[in-house]
């Protein structure tokens, strides 16, 4: 693996992920009470002993290289690295990224002085556990000039993928994006050629992109010094290449999950609670997701009621209930709250008497949720204030609304409470 340079694609603004994109890049989403999302691409490289990383961004990325910086720092002897790529206009190209394939070829100049056989493209929005040995070997074995990971998928979920269609041998050789009706039933294959076994390949008889690419270094540059009006990997670069040279399909069968939307960021989330068997877990200890060590105290639970949760260190809790929810790092809950079904991001720091802390006769509203407050349903961004009384429970059915003035938005039915917003006592939302 040491002739494979990664890249991870740190993805565009992030509307579809707004607001907790408001002030971060999509990668610097926090996800699971004390990751982030690039731990994900960056921990599943460094478990397939890839070492040397790239992570291309463009917006926001203050908190996307802190992270990086305080996480990832690889001993000398082992020659690897973890580092940011953003965005620069120079005398030669005066753009910013124009998609995946151009931000790629926007530093073909830095990447032609390495010394590497294949260049491994990733995104840095999604949720799952891969390992990439088995991936370049079988790019090897089939001697493939590009390999691409695919999901075998049901026909209710094909449509919302752009699909490809192989021949006996997985080599692709049609791609749709996100076809219905009849043009969906004309992608159909027989994934029993890519390993599944004939029960699965009836159920699962489409194949979805999973943004995961693997190129030979000549003809990646090839490509994209002979295309510049190419700028998407997926949509254009690769289905172009499939006439001339080998793009060849690699099955991945187990959990995938694209977060880059608010629905799906905070259904994931709350799946991370199921029990006892998650569709992914953090809790694997030959393949662990890492990220930046902050050596904070155990959480302090004071007479609580938590079920199907995960609490996150350095939380104290206070006579609340917690029930199916993802508490971040730092959180504060005053007493009598209720949680339910919602995703608590935590603070990045502690306020003065963070222990102590705890009537609702004061001047300002302190970091955490205050005493009696509700909440369901929801998702409460970093260093959120959360007053006495509270309740954000979306209780009129709104499903889209925007209200950054009072301190939150409303995204397919969930409320999203903003990074740094404060909520004052009694507010009903």
């Amino acid at each position: 693996m040491k002739r494979v340079l990664a890249i991870i694609l740190g993805g565009g603004a992030g509307t579809r992920l707004y607001p907790l994109t408001k002030v971060r890049a999509k990668p610097a989403v926090p996800i699971a009470g004390k990751h982030r999302l690039i731990d994900i691409p960056v921990s599943n490289c460094i478990n397939s002993d890839i070492y040397r990383i790239y992570v291309l961004t463009q917006f926001n990325s203050a908190s996307l290289n802190q992270h990086i910086a305080r996480s990832y720092n690889f001993s000398p002897f082992r020659e690897g690295f973890v580092e940011i790529l953003a965005a620069q206009q120079t005398p030669e190209n005066t753009n910013w990224f124009q998609g995946t394939a151009d931000a790629v070829r926007q530093y073909l100049w830095l990447f032609r002085e390495l010394d590497f056989d294949e260049y491994l493209i990733l995104s840095g929005d999604h949720l799952y556990r891969m390992d990439y040995r088995d991936f370049v070997l079988k790019h090897r074995e089939a001697e493939a000039d590009i390999s691409l990971s695919v999901l075998p998928v049901e026909e209710k979920r094909a449509s919302d993928f752009g699909l490809m269609k192989t021949n006996e041998s997985g080599r692709v050789v049609d791609f749709s994006e996100k076809p219905t009706g009849d043009a969906l039933k004309q992608m159909r294959v027989d994934t029993s050629n890519l390993g599944l076994s004939p029960e699965d390949a009836r159920e699962k008889p489409y194949l979805a992109s999973m943004g995961i690419y693997l190129f030979n270094r000549g003809l990646l540059d090839k490509l994209l010094k002979e295309c510049p009006g190419h700028t998407d990997f997926g949509k254009e670069v690769i289905p172009a290449a499939a006439r001339n040279w080998k793009v060849q399909a690699y099955a991945f069968d187990d959990y995938w999950e694209d977060i880059g939307t608010i629905e799906a960021f905070y259904k994931a989330n709350l799946a991370l609670t199921a029990q006892p068997n998650p569709s992914f877990s953090f809790y694997d200890e030959a393949a662990p997701i890492y990220t930046r060590a902050r050596y904070l105290p155990p959480t302090k639970q004071l007479d609580c009621h938590v079920t199907h949760s995960m609490i996150s260190e350095g939380c104290v809790l206070k006579k609340c209930r917690i029930h199916n929810s993802v508490i971040g790092i730092r959180s504060r809950i005053e007493a009598d709250c209720d949680i339910s079904d919602s995703l608590l991001m935590g603070a990045d720091y502690y306020q003065p008497s963070f222990e102590r802390r705890g009537n609702c006769d004061r001047n300002t509203v302190p970091l955490g949720i205050g005493a009696n407050s509700t909440i369901h349903g929801a998702i409460v961004d970093k260093n959120a204030r959360i007053g006495c009384n509270v309740q954000i429970l979306n209780k009129d059915r709104v499903e889209e609304s925007d209200r950054e003035s009072q301190g939150f938005y409303i995204r397919s039915g969930i409320v999203t409470v903003l990074r740094d917003a404060t909520i004052p006592d009694n507010t009903v939302i």
